[in-house]
């Protein structure tokens, strides 16, 4: 079903590879929930709807695409619903906007049903294409440095080397090292061993425990929160919400495919510029993100997350089965997975690892052509410092379509390029 010789691929691999992602995105299951619970939702509930989408949204992607990209809550949007949906809007609750949410699934799920998704993959650019890799590589890495400690906030600096003595410092540096030596000696699963040997010292130091215990019933206290979705349109048009429900489109797209291109390069899956079974794989998020808003969860994209997955091995959809049944049976562990996933130096050697692994595409670039290496690098330099995939996209298109049009090279420009550009361009002007 997977064809796993095909893919040069081994059940084992797959399956290693699936449990190294579930390791690394685990977080999602505890953080999403307390991000969303600031905006009034109620704890269990955005816990279990977050594990309804990742599931959905997973499953579609392992076995219609049969590709090892998970799915689940995107991290920036779910702040985007809490602060600026909810938090800015004193009329607008969290019902009504989740209401929002479906409704940009529901256009979402069209968009991907038509060729105008798989047509973006073709549309962008290879320089851009390798720029979003490597952008995206270097973002993963700065996330694991600063979640370990190893790099902190500075008032004159912004960012300045942090404790390197402190536990969480000492723990990640101690799985970089397991892990650095496992790739070197070409060990398969060295991501995974890393993680494995980073929990057990921290056991036995006293910084993983599980005070809560490790099983709890999973519930949905509210049930269903979006009970009436023709009202989830009505409520669009008397709030007048179309900027937000662009807003969700717009993010979403862009950090979807711009994530699925570079796990997808990554992993040796591209075809030139074409994604097989794009279209397959782009109605996962799609309908994740529909399914999961009426259970109560901010938007759903492909989490890069699954690059550690691919580093470890991973090919085919057996990867994403088995990252799928984790959150199944995770619903009920969350204090165990809790107390895992609160311990970010067991994930960080492996966002660091593989940063500097997809880092390496901007080889790629053409440098010695302004006009191609200033869009990329601004692709590259936004990512990291605006925590956002997405603006760095949106920079990179509206320089790269200027500065052609100024080369005179405005006819080699997709008119795809020219439509987003102008929506990146709105986006960042009036609906930031």
């Amino acid at each position: 079903m997977f064809k796993l010789t095909e893919n040069g691929t081994t059940m084992k691999t797959e399956i290693l590879s699936g449990i190294t992602t579930f390791l690394t995105m685990v977080y999602v299951i505890v953080v999403n929930p307390a991000i969303l619970s600031s905006a009034g939702v109620p704890f269990d509930q955005v816990f279990m709807a977050t594990i309804i989408g990742t599931v959905i949204g997973t499953l579609w992607m392992a076995l219609c695409a049969n590709y090892p990209i998970a799915v689940a809550p995107g991290m920036g949007l779910n702040a985007y619903f809490a602060f600026s949906v909810v938090g800015t809007h004193g009329d607008i609750n969290y019902v009504t906007a989740f209401g929002t949410v479906f409704v940009a699934g529901i256009i979402f799920v069209i968009l991907s049903l038509t060729a105008f998704r798989e047509k973006l993959i073709e549309a962008i650019p290879d320089n851009l294409r390798s720029a979003i890799t490597a952008g995206i590589g270097l973002f993963i890495a700065f996330i694991g440095l600063r979640s370990s400690g190893i790099i902190v906030a500075d008032k004159s600096n912004l960012v300045k080397l942090g404790e390197l003595h402190s536990i969480s410092a000492e723990l990640t540096i101690i799985g970089l090292a397991v892990t650095l030596i496992c790739l070197a000696l070409n060990i398969n699963g060295a991501l995974f061993i890393g993680m494995i040997v980073t929990g057990i010292v921290a056991f036995f130091t006293g910084q993983l425990s599980f005070k809560k215990g490790f099983v709890s019933i999973p519930h949905l206290s509210e049930g269903i929160v979006v009970n009436h979705p023709i009202h989830a349109f009505i409520d669009v048009f008397q709030h007048s919400l179309y900027a937000v429900v662009f807003s969700f489109l717009l993010v979403t797209i862009f950090d979807t495919t711009g994530t699925m291109i570079a796990v997808a390069k990554q992993a040796g899956l591209m075809k030139g510029n074409k994604l097989p079974r794009a279209r397959q794989a782009l109605l996962a998020d799609s309908i994740a993100t529909t399914i999961g808003s009426l259970f109560g969860t901010s938007p759903t994209s492909a989490y890069i997350e699954s690059s550690s997955g691919v580093a470890a091995g991973g090919r085919t959809g057996l990867t994403t089965l088995t990252v799928a049944i984790l959150f199944i049976i995770s619903a009920f562990f969350s204090p165990l997975v809790g107390a895992v996933a609160g311990l970010s130096a067991i994930t960080a050697p492996a966002l660091i690892i593989v940063g500097s692994m997809m880092i390496g595409s901007i080889a790629d670039i053409k440098w010695n052509e302004i006009d191609e290496a200033f869009p990329a690098f601004l692709i590259i330099l936004a990512m990291p410092l605006t925590s956002s995939i997405s603006t760095g996209i949106a920079l990179g298109f509206i320089s790269y379509l200027i500065l052609k049009i100024v080369k005179g090279k405005w006819k080699q420009v997709h008119p795809l390029v020219y439509l987003f550009a102008v929506l990146f361009f709105i986006q960042l002007a009036f609906l930031q």
